[in-house]
């Protein structure tokens, strides 16, 4: 179920592009991408289950009660109803069912697919007790099944070499660090805090109610669902960069998935896509529905219920899907480039926080810190009219100056690492002041 929920289109659609951009630069930047797109998403169900927290939220508290409200609902809104939710959708229909219906009337095509889409996603979310036989026993062998066709064709059959496919890009200079930003677009590190709620609820549903147990399977679940990833990952992004001896470097993984499944498979490639796709998205929406709900109503005891939440993330995901799929895409990065070092820090205290007994000073530091020097990450992806309307460009050029790797934005590290010795300072001065 957990791997299910993970995987989605955008886990194809990323690797895929990544590898015709990569070439033969292949392994760094493989190596990159599925520290973020794999290593991430484990140890945040880890920490969930090693620091036996119920989700995400009181995770956060560690740091402050504000942080953790703030901080969690911006989370679930761009892994929800915002961005990733509606990118399910409209992933489903650019990448599949557009490929095998007739041109022309896209909008209206992809108005009456998101409808259908969402109608099934409100379906099953409506009712959570059976998310585990959907998602996980039926939704997910489909999906593997139909994507297997795909990659053994492609591995079977390789139309170039690796060590003849020119980098393009980025992949030519920074392959590592390049692959390890493009696993931020998969979202799976802060969906991993997210899904961490309904893993917690199954897994108790199932009979196990002793904290260490339940601390056990999260984390085994985890690792088991690391196994595939890795797999798939590697196998399409190699699929990716042997396509370039057909193709050219696509404008995005969809189409380049599009033309290596008609290729390999003719007429009948368009339609293992499609449903490649749809079966890959639906499970996806399905759990994060779910998730974005069940957090909503925990959090906000006295508003609405889990069955409203549902509803309203629902129909919000629909009428945002209806914008399209680049915009989605193009908005949503500056938002990740902001939340993803949060994570990334929470994560990593949540995991080693028995070593300074989770002192709430080292928490509060290091988030203070990698906060600061996150806005700066997201204003340099901003769209460079909204940049300029909001007068950025200065504070943009000042952060390229004085951090170290916002080039490749990860200017966040070292305030980061100052804020860890900072907050590590304070911990072991007021334990020498109690002794």
């Amino acid at each position: 179920m957990l791997f299910g929920m993970f995987f989605g289109a955008g886990n194809l659609i990323f690797p895929v592009y990544m590898g015709q951009m990569a070439g033969r630069h292949i392994w760094q930047a493989a190596a990159g991408f599925l520290i973020t797109g794999v290593g991430l998403p484990l140890m945040g169900v880890a920490a969930l289950g090693i620091s036996r927290s119920s989700g995400l939220y009181e995770m956060g508290l560690k740091v402050s009660r504000g942080f953790s409200l703030g901080f969690t609902c911006l989370l679930y809104l761009t892994i929800g109803p915002f961005f990733a939710v509606p990118r399910c959708a409209t992933t489903s229909f650019t990448v599949g069912l557009e490929q095998v219906l007739p041109q022309g009337n896209t909008k209206l095509y992809l108005l009456l697919f998101s409808l259908a889409f969402f109608a099934a996603v409100l379906f099953f979310a409506l009712r959570p007790g059976k998310i585990l036989v959907w998602v996980g026993k039926v939704l997910n062998p489909c999906f593997l099944l139909f994507l297997a066709v795909l990659i053994v064709s492609a591995m079977l059959h390789p139309t170039a070499a690796v060590a003849d496919v020119v980098p393009e890009g980025k992949y030519a200079a920074q392959p590592f660090f390049t692959g390890f930003l493009e696993g931020y677009n998969t979202m799976d590190a802060i969906a991993g805090l997210a899904f961490g709620i309904v893993v917690i609820d199954i897994i108790r549903s199932m009979g196990v109610t002793d904290d260490s147990d339940v601390a056990k399977d999260v984390l085994s679940s985890g690792l088991l669902t690391s196994i595939p990833m890795i797999v798939i990952y590697v196998t399409t992004i190699l699929m990716g960069t042997q396509s370039r001896g057909l193709f050219e470097t696509s404008e995005n993984g969809g189409i380049a998935l599009a033309q290596i499944s008609g290729h390999y498979l003719g007429r009948a490639g368009s339609l293992v896509l499609a449903v490649t796709i749809t079966c890959a998205c639906l499970k996806t929406a399905i759990g994060l529905v779910t998730s974005c709900s069940d957090a909503f109503s925990r959090m906000f005891p006295k508003g609405l219920s889990y069955r409203a939440w549902a509803v309203i993330f629902t129909v919000l995901s629909f009428l945002i899907s209806n914008f399209g799929l680049s915009k989605i895409i193009s908005y949503s990065l500056p938002l990740l480039l902001f939340l993803y070092p949060l994570a990334i820090t929470l994560i990593l205290l949540a995991l080693f926080g028995n070593l300074f007994h989770h002192d709430r000073a080292v928490y509060v530091s290091v988030t203070a810190f990698t906060c600061v020097a996150a806005l700066f990450d997201l204003a340099k992806a901003l769209p460079e009219n909204l940049k300029t309307a909001l007068h950025l460009d200065g504070a943009v050029g000042l952060a390229e100056k004085i951090l170290p790797f916002f080039d490749i934005s990860l200017g966040w590290v070292l305030p980061a690492f100052v804020g860890l010795v900072l907050g590590l300072v304070i911990h072991f001065a007021k334990k020498q002041k109690v002794a």
